[in-house]
């Protein structure tokens, strides 16, 4: 469904790219879910879910950056992308991207990724190209596959590292000629302050995976892929959290195992509108909580064969809804407006 064609694109930051142009058109009802139910204030009922982009060697963590324009990776390429929401073109941004899969961009317009190929796993800016490394290890041991990254106003980076699954485990350890592998960290979440070292400021949860910050910034969450809770934090003025505690519950299940035990939420990627509400991408689609978070109901997307992994608003006025996982990129047209303070 896919077309790559060669083609020169403007890029995200304003320059130029040659690049490989992919258009997608939208088929019936991704994964048999034709419309959305309707969520007051948040989406119409009977709005179309549409399928945009499919094909692609993965398709995580779409971002909507300032200027209107969406930004996605490609993890099993190794590549990063960039949407054009009025035309649906995709031109290649980043080559060679470290097997990013989360992205964010701080206020001097570089993209912050998380990399997660093995044996070069770190956090760094992956645009413009040859950006500064933020963080490689955690006290001298390698991180193991570094997931969602976002970036704070004062440069400060939060990420999660959830580290493997049983699957990811079995492939790598094909990849290596069935060494076995090296003892690895233990999933986490981190804090970078700028120009400082990873601090580790979460090891309770089976599999961290999402994070996001609230409008105000004084609030951190992360989802867990293999449990029902999303967990915040009050962020400190150093950066660092406290008060530790469940902020919504998810209801969504995935009917994927991924042998980590736990609930099968498969709670992945994150994302907020202007009025706070928390969206977060869920084995039952994209769930959406109140900034109390209360439950409020779920768009009934799915992204076969798998989940859903991560969603963005972009587009004009940030009003479209984007969901990515297994390779393709969905829309679906929102009343929310996402939140205009920053990219992510």
């Amino acid at each position: 469904m896919t077309r790559i064609s060669c083609a020169v694109a403007l890029c995200v930051l304003g320059l130029q790219t040659s690049a490989d142009v992919a258009k997608g058109q939208a088929p019936p009802a991704p994964g048999g879910a034709v419309v959305a139910a309707d969520i007051p204030g948040v989406v119409k009922a009977g709005t179309a879910i549409e399928r945009i982009v499919t094909g692609l060697n993965g398709l995580d963590d779409p971002i909507g950056l300032m200027d209107g324009t969406l930004v996605f990776s490609e993890p099993g390429a190794r590549r990063i992308h960039r949407l054009d929401p009025r035309t649906n073109q995709v031109s290649v941004l980043v080559g060679e991207s470290n097997e990013s899969h989360g992205i964010t961009q701080d206020k001097t317009g570089r993209l912050i990724s998380a990399q997660a190929w093995d044996g070069s796993t770190r956090i760094a800016v992956v645009y413009p190209p040859g950006g500064e490394v933020l963080a490689a290890n955690f006290e001298g041991r390698p991180f193991s596959r570094p997931n969602d990254v976002i970036v704070a106003s004062n440069g400060g980076v939060y990420f999660t590292d959830p580290g493997l699954t049983v699957q990811q485990a079995d492939e790598l350890v094909k990849r290596q000629g069935g060494k076995p592998l090296s003892p690895r960290l233990p999933p986490a979440v981190y804090y970078v302050r700028p120009g400082g070292r990873p601090v580790r400021i979460e090891n309770r949860m089976i599999r961290p995976n999402g994070i996001q910050l609230s409008r105000d910034e004084k609030t951190l969450y992360v989802s867990d892929s293999n449990g029902a809770d999303v967990i915040a934090w009050d962020i400190q003025p150093d950066g660092l959290v406290r008060n530790r505690r469940v902020f919504g519950t998810l209801t969504g299940r995935s009917l994927r195992d991924n042998g980590l035990g736990g609930i099968k939420t498969f709670a992945d990627g994150m994302t907020i509108d202007n009025d706070g509400r928390l969206y977060v991408a869920t084995g039952g689609g994209v769930e959406v909580l109140s900034p109390q978070g209360r439950h409020l109901g779920a768009i009934p997307v799915k992204c076969p064969p798998a989940d859903c992994q991560n969603i963005a608003f972009s587009g004009p006025e940030k009003r479209t809804l984007y969901i990515a996982g297994a390779g393709s990129l969905y829309r679906v047209a929102m009343v929310a407006q996402g939140f205009t303070g920053r990219p992510k």
